[in-house]
């Protein structure tokens, strides 16, 4: 049986999921699947179960062991699960230690700590991931959440915001580009929260400016999703005028209503959001914007989601990831009182229409042009604005940078042929 770990939810999970399998193979389970679950929403945790049972249908045999955060929060729930044999905790997945001692027979059926006691963003000596791609690598400089947002149960999952030194991060930026990774992508839960608790506090922009000092072989540095109102000026000011940041930001926004935000404990106004985007494009023309959004929040009235809906065309968004609304036990929203689940999913597909019709737009501009891409497979590209791009003729080298003419957009898909 080959082994496998299934990562569900965001880039995070999918990075930690890398160290997870490297772990795995190191421990020898050859016999063993591990589930890397998502608490994000309800339909998130109701996910990972169904892939907890499914992996347990077709693998009756098998080891079958829980992490991440829906079992890091849940984790008697997931172990009342007769598929799973064992839940580790999100701090206790990344112990080589948890996995011998499964390999050894004396490990607890449940690992799992108090993850508000976790001090570091990483073990010592942890190893880069195992990275299912040969073309982009993703790069964990943050863990945590210090903010409380009523709908989000994450920090109950992941712990108190922490960051890795900037020196550590630059070693292992190093030792990805020396791997053949043409792009890196720096993640984290609260990725513009990074450094406020390190020894020595510094912001984002520091870090950023210290990668592309000290590691000049990174040609392409991509953020995963960042809170509009904690972006600092330097990061600012890099991001407007560094070409080995890449233009594309993904921020999450939420919601477009002043009122909604505030009941979500957010920390940004509707404007705030706006003037970023206008800085941003006014200093960089060819920057693309993505957002999370929520559809249906509690006490939302169809003129407050009309503003949300307003925002996609104020600020210009490209890429939208849409979610609908759903309570999470324990939080403060959960108890607010709740819009009809018949809006909210009329909402949400809304928004995501108005997100198909933008990313449609966007592909349409850029017929005509030539785009500097990174290869992903023989097939399929990614522009620095992080738009999929088909390439004809199969014979693209994955991981390779080069430049594309786009031709034409075939089923919402920009087509390009290299330029010779």
């Amino acid at each position: 049986m080959s082994r496998q770990v299934v990562s569900l939810g965001c880039r995070l999970n999918s990075y930690e999921s890398g160290i997870i399998q490297r772990h795995v193979n190191a421990a020898g389970l050859d016999d063993a699947f591990v589930v890397n679950s998502c608490a994000v929403t309800t339909e998130a945790v109701r996910q990972s179960r169904q892939a907890i049972r499914r992996l347990r249908r077709d693998n009756p045999d098998a080891t079958l062991v829980a992490t991440g955060c829906a079992a890091q929060i849940n984790s008697r729930e997931f172990a009342d699960m007769e598929e799973v044999d064992f839940v580790l905790g999100n701090r206790e997945k990344m112990q080589a230690s948890s996995f011998r001692s499964l390999v050894a027979g004396d490990s607890p059926r449940i690992q799992v700590g108090d993850i508000m006691e976790a001090t570091q963003a990483s073990e010592a000596a942890q190893p880069l991931p195992e990275f299912n791609e040969r073309a982009r690598a993703f790069l964990q400089v943050q863990n945590g959440c210090d903010h409380r947002c009523t709908f989000c149960v994450i920090p109950f999952g992941r712990g108190n915001a922490r960051s890795m030194p900037a020196r550590e991060v630059a070693a292992r930026a190093r030792e990805i580009t020396r791997k053949g990774f043409a792009e890196i992508t720096l993640t984290g839960v609260d990725l513009t929260a990074y450094g406020q608790d390190l020894e020595s506090p510094m912001r984002l922009g520091d870090l950023l400016a210290h990668l592309l000092d000290a590691v000049p072989e990174a040609r392409r540095l991509r953020l995963s999703s960042l809170d509009a109102i904690e972006l600092d000026p330097l990061a600012l000011e890099l991001l407007e005028s560094e070409e080995r940041l890449l233009p594309h930001v993904h921020l999450s926004l939420q919601s477009g209503d002043d009122i909604i935000l505030k009941r979500m404990k957010r920390r940004h106004s509707r404007k705030d959001a706006i003037d970023l985007c206008d800085r941003l494009r006014g200093r960089r023309s060819d920057i693309v914007f993505g957002a999370d959004l929520i559809a249906g929040f509690p006490t939302e009235t169809e003129a407050m989601f009309r503003q949300t809906e307003r925002l996609v065309d104020e600020c210009g968004l490209t890429w939208l990831h849409v979610f609908a609304f759903s309570p999470r036990p324990g939080t403060p929203a959960a108890r607010m009182p709740p819009t009809p689940s018949a809006q909210i999913q009329e909402r949400a597909r809304r928004l995501r229409e108005l997100g198909g019709s933008a990313a449609r737009r966007y592909a349409q501009s850029l017929v005509g042009t030539s785009q500097e891409v990174l290869v992903e497979s023989p097939v399929r590209a990614r522009n620095g604005q992080y738009a999929l791009i088909e390439v004809p003729g199969g014979d693209a080298v994955a991981g390779r940078v080069t430049r594309l003419h786009i031709r034409e957009v075939r089923e919402n898909t920009p087509v390009g042929v290299m330029e010779s």
